[in-house]
């Protein structure tokens, strides 16, 4: 689970990654020819990928820094955490305390290899990486560079961007996430994001199926399946939205946001 090391010619660069897919739909660089492939084919039916993409990212931004201003979190476990694409989390929140220390997790070789691009914290704040799968909570728990790097006495901000819906039910996303907010102490925060069904006839459905030849398991959920995962905690006004309505920068923003509907849900909740 921690501290595996990866060479180049053991990332599997045959098939596509759902972690190469999103690097390219937010314009980044760490991608290969048959990532590009996949995700043309998945913007060919579903032309607001790369905006529902930026939207789910712009979330994050604004979710860490609410919860290092507002709420005085210092310290976050991001499961999921993707291929490094700048600011990191640990970067939106360490500008605004540079004490803030930072736990990434992901079970992909390709994050690891570019994991040195994470552990770059402020002096006078923390990160450590995890090589884990989010279906394993108690070993994410466990692990050596968590306990070294965050006090589970203190409350944590756990974030869960855009990876659920990679969750079979089989799997018991719900359970998955009730154990991983289970341990963290009274004060403690849950974000996540998840991606939703999109009415517009066929849309889902091609989308699904796209990930799923690729070997990619993807499951929407409505916003009443969504709902479920905040179950025994406060969420924070304006609840679970679309992301690019949560607590927007601006008027603009704000307006841009209530014109147009992007199929992911979001929300951020306080442990009692």
């Amino acid at each position: 689970m921690t501290g595996n090391r990866f060479r180049a010619d053991e990332i599997d660069t045959s098939k596509p990654h759902s972690a190469r897919m999103y690097d390219y739909f937010l314009g980044g660089k760490t991608h290969y020819a048959v990532d590009t492939h996949a995700a043309e084919q998945v913007e060919a039916v579903w032309p607001d990928v790369k905006p529902w993409t930026r939207a789910n990212r712009s979330f994050m931004h604004r979710a860490t820094r609410w919860l290092a201003r507002e709420a005085g979190i210092r310290q976050f476990l991001d499961i999921g955490t993707g291929i490094p694409t700048e600011p990191n989390l640990h970067q939106v929140a360490q500008e605004i305390a540079p004490d803030s220390r930072i736990v990434y997790a992901d079970n992909d070789p390709i994050v690891l290899a570019y994991a040195q691009a994470l552990l770059l914290s402020t002096p006078e704040g923390r990160t450590a990486y995890i090589h884990a799968d989010v279906t394993e909570p108690e070993a994410i728990l466990a692990a050596e560079e968590l306990t070294d790097t965050l006090d589970l006495s203190q409350p944590i901000a756990l974030s869960l961007n855009a990876i659920m819906h990679f969750i079979a039910n089989e799997q018991k996303p719900y359970e998955i996430v009730r154990q991983l907010v289970e341990p963290l102490v009274s004060g403690s925060y849950l974000v996540l994001s998840h991606g939703g069904l999109d009415p517009r006839g066929g849309v889902s459905d091609a989308v699904t199926n796209l990930y799923r030849s690729s070997g990619i398991h993807v499951q929407g959920r409505t916003q009443e399946e969504v709902l479920p995962f905040f179950d025994g905690l406060e969420l924070v006004d304006p609840g679970v939205v679309m992301p690019h309505r949560w607590k927007p920068e601006n008027e603009q923003a704000r307006a841009e946001a209530e014109a147009k509907d992007l199929w992911i849900y979001a929300g951020v909740a306080r442990k009692p």
